[in-house]
This record gives C-alpha cells, sequence and structure tokens, in this order.
C-alpha cells in the first residue's frame, strides 16, 4: 500500500463499455480484476466509482476498520450511496460510531437497511433465534435487507479483506454476485495497513476495539478476544460459521430459505 495518497490524480483509464447492462457481469468482473489486479486500493476505488457512476453504493458495517474505506469514499465522492445495515442487534457503540462518522466525513446519502418486522416477528419473535440458528438469523437481518437495499444499484463496494478468513483467501478486486459488480478495493490489505491508514488520517476507532473488540458484528455473536488470537475468533465463537451470509450463497449460507 502506498504510503502517499494522491486524490487529485486522474483516474486510471477504464473501458467504459464494461458497464453496459448488455455485457454479462460476469464478464465485466473477470476483465475488470485482470486490469486491476495489481493495483492500489485508491486506484480501485476511483475507477470503481467512475466506472458505475450513478448505479453504485458502498455498504458498510460502521465496524472496527471501516473508517479506512469510509474516508477514502468521500474524499473522491461524498455524495456515493452508503448503506448501514441495521439488525437491531447491533451495540448501541457501534449507532453511535455510525453517527460521529457520517458527521466527521460528510457523507451526504447515509442509507439504512433495517429487516422486515414482519419476517422477524414470524421467525425470531423471542429475540433467540442468533443462539439457536444464526445462519437463519443473518438471513433475516442482513442478507434479505441488503438484497432490497442493493436493488437500485449495479455494483456494491465491500471492505473484505484476503487475510481475514480462508473464505476470503482469493479475493480479487472486481467479482461478480448476484448479477452485480462488487469491488473490494482492501482486498490485499492487512491489519497493519488499517491501522496505519486510521492514524495517518486521524480517525476516530471504534469505541469497542479498546474493549477487546477487534472485529464487531451484532451483539449475541460477537465477543472479546484475547490477546494472540485471529481478530475475527470473537465473531461466531465455538462454531464453524465464519460469514454472515452476505458474501456467501444462500445454500451455503445454511438460512433454509
Amino acid at each position: 500500500m502506498d504510503s502517499v495518497l494522491d486524490f487529485s490524480a486522474p483516474v486510471a483509464p477504464v473501458n467504459i463499455g464494461l458497464a453496459s447492462p448488455a455485457i454479462d457481469p460476469e464478464a465485466q468482473a473477470l476483465a475488470l480484476a485482470a486490469q486491476y489486479h495489481n493495483a492500489d486500493a485508491q486506484t480501485v476505488l476511483r475507477a470503481a466509482l467512475s466506472l458505475y457512476k450513478g448505479g453504485i453504493a458502498l455498504v458498510s458495517s460502521f465496524g472496527a476498520e471501516s473508517a479506512a474505506l469510509l474516508h477514502m469514499v468521500a474524499e473522491i465522492d461524498r455524495a456515493t450511496p452508503v448503506i448501514f445495515l441495521d439488525t437491531g442487534r447491533l451495540f448501541s457503540q457501534t449507532l453511535l460510531y455510525r453517527n460521529e462518522l457520517a458527521r466527521r466525513l460528510g457523507l451526504t446519502d447515509l442509507r439504512t437497511a433495517s429487516p422486515r418486522q414482519a419476517l422477524v416477528q414470524q421467525e425470531d419473535p423471542d429475540r433467540l433465534l442468533a443462539y439457536s440458528n444464526p445462519d437463519m438469523c443473518c438471513w433475516i437481518r442482513k442478507v434479505d435487507p441488503l438484497d432490497t437495499a442493493l436493488e437500485p444499484f449495479s455494483a456494491w463496494i465491500t471492505g473484505r479483506k484476503r487475510h481475514q478468513a480462508s473464505t476470503r483467501a482469493a479475493l480479487l478486486p472486481f467479482e461478480a454476485d448476484a448479477g452485480r459488480i462488487k469491488v473490494n478495493p482492501l482486498a490485499d490489505w492487512t491489519g497493519k495497513d488499517v491501522t496505519d491508514y486510521l492514524e495517518r488520517h486521524d480517525l476516530p476507532p471504534h469505541p469497542l476495539v479498546a474493549d477487546g473488540y477487534p472485529s464487531i458484528g451484532c451483539m449475541p455473536c460477537t465477543s472479546r478476544v484475547a490477546e494472540g488470537e485471529d481478530a475475527r475468533a470473537g465473531r461466531w465463537r465455538g462454531k464453524s460459521k465464519v460469514e454472515c451470509g452476505i458474501h456467501v450463497s444462500p445454500e451455503k449460507a445454511g438460512s433454509g430459505i
């Protein structure tokens, strides 16, 4: 990762025709991944925001590492839609952090996606589903609301990184998923890259990081991480689950829906 960021640099040349609806998303993703496989995060992000302008959104959890990508997007275009999933089971600190970052970065199109309350009442009336069937809980509270929120967009940006999980080890800067382009500008970043970026730009940390939460999701499925443990060890602790389901197929997520 470059130590000096130049957001005034011209956007790398891209084939605007790739964004045509006539071109299959799989073909778009393959071409873009090949073109940008060695590009840095800023170049990937600027290219994506230019290529899919008006049809791209950033999906952010406003978690432990989210400020870096949110800051990059805000430096390029603060009007970029940012989708936040309010599952109804988040830490209150996350909601406060979202508000603080949005104000600080000047985000002008922050959208909140929430689960369908009728579905929540039907499947999780006692709010215990996270313990008995976390895959179903994630589908109701994350996957389904995001599917709806992404309907107006042909592309979306994630903060996923290869080092985070075995399911992300082969992550490319551009992917095709459910008929859309998924952009992963931070695919090759390490935890240190994120920390360095946050410090260099004086970005506030999520308040729970100092309390032992290096990876933050919903309250029932997030625990503190001991020294020496993997940063995501506190997510769905004691279960084989490593993804909420947003980034895997329903069959693999085990939603049952």
